[in-house]
């Protein structure tokens, strides 16, 4: 009958979508597609400044939101980047924060909330101080002694709790391992001159020296820090074993017990 509408029976919607002409709604809105391009278009713009320019052509956050493209491949990474660097206080205290407190860290819809986000900073933490310790491992120390104080810096200026680490030397100086003995308190590591040479025997070791850091950032000694290294002093004199310095770090700056006339 003319003017009479056919109804319309279950099923009919997915017929239609195959019929010519006729397509299903897209997965994704006209305005989501546009946002997606946009930052595949600032992405490209990092990778290519980056390239071209090095590092030094990126500020920190746009560093960090390259590492962070690879876990957040479809999102806007740019505020998370800045909220770390701003909580965090610098790169480098982003990509070596203990993965407890990476974990979740969220700014708006992005977030650190899997294994792979934490672990994709601390891999990039991770690799950057491998190559630091690289350039001193097996070289004399004395005389790449800056190199040596970067190293340390890097390694253990940001830690959050107190850590006591021994260099030991070879007889040429060079340096043959490089170990953390003991982690403490925020404000304290238990340190056992035994310990120390003990280790140093065992490894047969010309020489030490002793560097520990002060989560507070400020590396002046205390008087247990002073008691402490002659206590390791007189301990590694009797076999033999020369202690060359004992280097507190701190956030930016260090302490040398030799220069200061400690030892």
């Amino acid at each position: 009958m003319a003017g009479r509408k056919s109804a319309k029976r279950p099923g009919d919607a997915e017929e239609a979508q195959g019929l010519p002409g006729l397509e299903p709604p897209p997965d994704v809105s006209v305005e989501e597609a546009h946002h997606e391009a946009h930052h595949k278009g600032h992405r490209q713009r990092l990778y290519t400044r980056f390239l071209d320019g090095g590092p030094d052509a990126l500020q920190d956050y746009e560093l960090l939101e390259m590492i962070l493209f690879a876990v957040n491949p479809r999102r806007d990474v740019k505020p998370l980047a800045k909220a770390l660097i701003r909580d965090f206080g610098d790169i480098w205290s982003v990509v070596n924060a203990p993965p407890p407190r990476l974990r979740g860290y969220c700014v708006g819809e992005v977030s650190l909330a899997s294994d792979k986000a934490v672990a994709t900073l601390r891999a990039v933490g991770a690799a950057a101080l491998r190559g630091i310790r690289q350039r001193v491992m097996d070289r004399p120390v004395l005389a790449n002694w800056q190199s040596l104080l970067d190293y340390c810096t890097a390694a253990m200026a940001h830690q959050p709790m107190e850590q006591f680490r021994l260099l030991f030397l070879d007889r040429k100086n060079k340096l043959i391992a490089d170990e953390v003995q003991q982690t403490g308190t925020v404000d304290h590591t238990p340190v056992y001159p035994r310990e120390v040479v003990r280790r140093a025997l065992e490894l047969s070791a010309s020489a030490i020296i002793l560097v520990h850091n002060h989560p507070s950032g400020d590396p002046t000694p205390s008087r247990a820090d002073i008691e402490m290294t002659k206590e390791i002093l007189r301990a590694a004199h009797s076999l033999g074993i020369a202690v060359h310095d004992h280097v507190i770090v701190g956030k930016g700056k260090h302490v040398s017990f030799k220069a200061q006339g400690l030892m």
